[in-house]
């Protein structure tokens, strides 16, 4: 089943919220006009009641209510749909005055009267809503009666109704433009997005230089249109490399391979004695011990490039590890009569085997560049939450230019000598990814001159 599009989402979703949020007024327009017409309603009521209780103990009296009550008249003249009635407290005789519209005696005897103003909302035999104020009083001569003004709200319920209708009359077209403005609205703050869309569909493998302009943007989409061009930064890059390390690969394992095939082509093209035969075959088990060791090293790198890959880290003695490995280089340093010195001592987080292999391979080159009688030396080091182990050998320095190369897959500095020495150009590049799986670090320094020094950062143990 084919999913909504989310601007047809989105846009349903802000007309509901509109709809919702416009009923939601409008019946709190309702109810706010109810109470105030309620509430005007009974202040009416009882600022008329105040005059009529002022009348009646001033200038009223029983024997003289009816025809002294112009002063009562004069407060109902003129509305409709106001009437004023005084009973006698026992209630069953006729109402001593009757001012306004006639209404049931008896609904009127009914309602409850006090001290105290109190109001009651009634019908009257024809439907219609009434409001009553009631409250006792007393004439001039002292005689307690019932007073009672009632108002007929048929016109405050004939306006509520009208604000009703048209209320009801307007609510579809309001729902209308809000449907249409949510679209537009939609529509227009998703327009990056079909940029985006537009863009992704020119990205591939073979092209990776388009980005997304992350300028103008709404703040949630410009955070997304830089991240996306980190990414395809980061993906052009690995592609870069990936690429150049193909042509790296492939030119490496030509070499000998070119070497072998044609060493065999010479060696057949004409009968030979087995003396060169051995010879013959004694060169390509050099050559295939090479690329052993290029396949193994990148079997290697492969493995501690993958992201689920994990080392145990155990405490070690970084100047033991580095006397073991000494020791492998003993007779290497002897044949070009260098010295090994080891000096400092200090404990890291790491993987035995691992650290070895990096200590290894900085030590092999030590030796390999160092001049014949020189030192090589090995430092051991720590220092709050980091410790460290330098190498440090005195033979023709790097320029500055090699340095932030000189990490990388298969580079070499000066002419291939790693290559015409036995290296396959890729112990750097093993060191620093043992490193970077250990949390930690690998730093160079170096001057023409020499001394060159490589520094692997570990986290103390």
């Amino acid at each position: 089943m084919k999913t909504a599009s989310l601007s047809l989402r989105l846009g349903l979703s802000v007309t509901l919220m509109g709809a919702l949020l416009v009923l939601l007024l409008a019946c709190l327009a309702v109810l706010a006009l109810d109470h105030e017409l309620d509430s005007r309603a009974r202040k009416d009521l009882a600022r008329k009641l105040l005059q009529v209780e002022h009348n009646l103990r001033v200038d009223l009296r029983s024997d003289d209510l009816a025809a002294r009550a112009h002063p009562l008249l004069d407060l109902v003249m003129g509305h409709d749909n106001l009437s004023l009635n005084i009973l006698a407290l026992n209630g069953r005789h006729p109402p001593l005055l009757s001012l306004g519209p006639a209404l049931q005696a008896d609904a009127l005897r009914a309602l409850p009267s006090g001290a105290q103003l109190s109001f009651a909302e009634w019908q009257d035999n024809t439907g219609k809503q009434i409001l009553t104020a009631s409250q006792l009083m007393r004439l001039r001569d002292d005689t307690p009666v019932r007073v009672l003004l009632s108002l007929n709200r048929d016109d405050d319920n004939a306006l509520l109704q009208a604000y009703l209708h048209s209320t009801l009359i307007a609510l579809p077209l309001l729902l209308i433009l809000i449907g249409i403005g949510a679209w537009k609205l939609v529509q227009r703050s998703l327009k990056p997005l079909r940029h985006f869309r537009r863009v992704a569909g020119q990205v591939s493998a073979q092209d990776l230089s388009h980005r997304l302009p992350d300028s103008g943007l709404p703040q949630e989409l410009g955070e997304l249109a830089k991240a996306i061009n980190v990414m395809l930064d980061r993906l052009d890059q690995g592609v870069q490399q990936l690429s150049q390390f193909s042509d790296d690969l492939a030119h490496e394992l030509r070499t000998p391979l070119s070497n072998l095939m044609g060493k065999a082509q010479v060696t057949l093209a004409r009968e030979r004695d087995s003396g060169n035969y051995r010879e013959v075959l004694e060169d390509s088990i050099e050559e295939l011990t090479r690329l052993n060791r290029i396949i193994n090293d990148m079997l290697f790198l492969a493995q501690v490039g993958q992201p689920q890959a994990q080392v145990q880290l155990t405490p070690l003695a970084l100047a033991d590890e580095v006397q073991r490995v000494g020791e492998l280089f003993a007779f290497s340093a002897e044949l070009k009569d260098i010295e090994l010195k080891l000096q400092g001592w200090g404990t890291a987080l790491g993987d035995r085997l691992m650290v070895q292999r990096a200590l290894s391979n900085l030590l092999s080159n030590a030796i390999r560049h160092s001049p014949e009688g020189q030192t090589v030396t090995v430092g051991v080091g720590r220092q709050g939450e980091q410790a460290w182990v330098w190498v440090e050998n005195h033979g023709p320095g790097i320029a500055e230019v090699h340095l932030p190369r000189l990490f990388e897959r298969f580079y070499r500095v000066g002419c291939g000598r790693s290559r015409l020495e036995g290296g396959t150009g890729l112990g750097l590049a093993i060191v620093q990814s043992i490193m970077q799986l250990h949390g930690g670090k690998v730093e160079v320094s170096s001057r023409l001159a020499g001394p060159t020094r490589f520094t692997l950062m570990f986290k103390a143990g």
